[in-house]
């Protein structure tokens, strides 16, 4: 009895370490989100410009996440971690010393990489100990990111109301989270492959089954990448708000992300997946309206908390229904994993030049008509077997792994 409790002790720690990985995590995307005014205006970029740079974003993770699996393969999971989640902790400093839109896309490349190669990785052990609990804790884990990235956004948007160096701000802040990503690290799972396992492919289409899932993740996420980059200069160019309210903007979203990133296990299990989402779908359309005809920046604050509100659990519900979509379920969810994040790298980028064309509230139109969407395609993520009611699958008994 006192190895299976203290296996258990043991894999408890575990969880709470990822949970502080995904923390640390999100709170590097606050960070930077409540600066892109400053950014912006310290490189002497247009919409369009900025939206040219962040797109280097995407391009970065589109290069660098195939890369992820193999560093875990080849140093382990706990080791490949700590150097992936350090990059992309340091990574923060490197956009706001850009003087000028090369040295920005170059730096929005690096940060993309650093991010995408982070994300596999931590979530690749998230499901680890999910495994080992035998209980899902992947929407708390997201929890634990948008409250992270909560931290990270409440710290910019003083620094922005202070009128702080974004370039002071930044490096404070990414000593600070490297130090506490370091320390959490400590506790992760140390995975470690087989002698025989060969090293995880470079590429893999993702099967037809994922493609519909996916696609509702893409709505959720685009909205969520616009929402995120964009919010604060939603507010400050186009309803002339102050810089400090215009970062409390991008505050409101990602508080109500946390909120209801932490809530959504309860909520699932009471309605079901399709119609969480279904009714997420309502609340995001709202949020997007609010933002589209808002005369006040009140009233796009208040849209903008809608739309975190309404999109919060719907990547969580994705993979999870990717699990039960075909024969091969991991698969399945790397593909819904690669069409929602790609959607969350180029929204950023395709907001940019939609406003530099027309305007930002049309750009927001569209985020607007993607987040009612959900809505329309909800019924996708319905799944078959004992997970088709709440879409959450459900993992096998805890059991400690020997490789680690």
């Amino acid at each position: 009895m006192g190895d299976v409790g203290g296996a258990r002790d043991e894999v408890r720690r575990a969880r709470y370490a990822v949970a502080a990985v995904f923390a640390v995590h999100g709170a590097v995307t606050g960070s930077f989100a409540t600066r892109v005014p400053w950014i912006q205006d310290h490189a002497s970029l247009s919409a369009g410009q900025l939206g040219f740079a962040l797109a280097f974003t995407a391009f970065g993770a589109s290069c660098a996440m195939p890369l992820a699996g193999r560093i875990s393969h080849r140093f382990g999971s706990r080791t490949a971690l700590r150097g992936l989640l350090a990059l992309w902790t340091l990574s923060l400093i490197l956009p706001s010393l850009s003087p000028n839109l090369y040295t920005l896309c170059l730096a929005m490349f690096a940060y993309g990489a650093t991010s995408g190669m982070a994300d596999v990785a931590m979530n690749a052990l998230g499901v680890e100990v999910e495994r080992r609990l035998g209980k899902s804790i992947m929407s708390g884990l997201h929890g634990m990111w948008s409250a992270g990235a909560l931290a990270g956004s409440a710290a910019g948007t003083l620094a922005a109301h202070l009128g702080s160096d974004a370039r002071v701000h930044h490096v404070l802040a990414a000593a600070a989270l490297t130090l506490l990503g370091l320390l959490a690290c400590t506790w992760v799972p140390d995975v470690q492959p087989a002698e025989d396992e060969e090293p995880p492919p470079r590429f893999a289409l993702p099967p037809r089954s994922a493609l519909l899932i996916g696609a509702v993740g893409f709505c959720a996420v685009f909205a969520e990448g616009a929402s995120l980059d964009w919010s604060a200069v939603f507010l400050r160019d186009r309803l002339d708000g102050s810089a400090g309210l215009a970062a409390a903007s991008t505050t409101g979203f990602m508080l109500t992300m946390a909120v209801a990133r932490i809530a959504g296990d309860a909520v699932v299990n009471r309605f079901g997946a399709v119609r969480t989402v279904r009714g997420g779908g309502v609340l995001a359309g709202a949020g997007g309206l609010l933002i589209v005809l808002a005369g006040h920046p009140a009233v796009a604050m208040a849209g903008f908390a809608l739309t975190g509100l309404g999109i919060a659990v719907v990547v969580p519900l994705c993979f999870a229904a990717a699990g039960h979509a075909g024969p091969n379920p991991s698969q399945a969810i790397a593909g819904v994993a690669t069409v929602t994040y790609t959607s969350g790298l180029i929204a950023p980028s395709l907001i940019g030049g939609v406003a530099q064309a027309t305007s930002l509230t049309v750009s927001f139109c569209v985020v607007t008509a993607l987040s009612c969407g959900l809505a329309v395609f909800a019924g996708v993520l319905r799944t078959a077997g004992r997970g088709g009611r709440t879409g959450v699958s459900r993992p096998a008994a805890a059991v400690p792994d020997p490789r680690s």
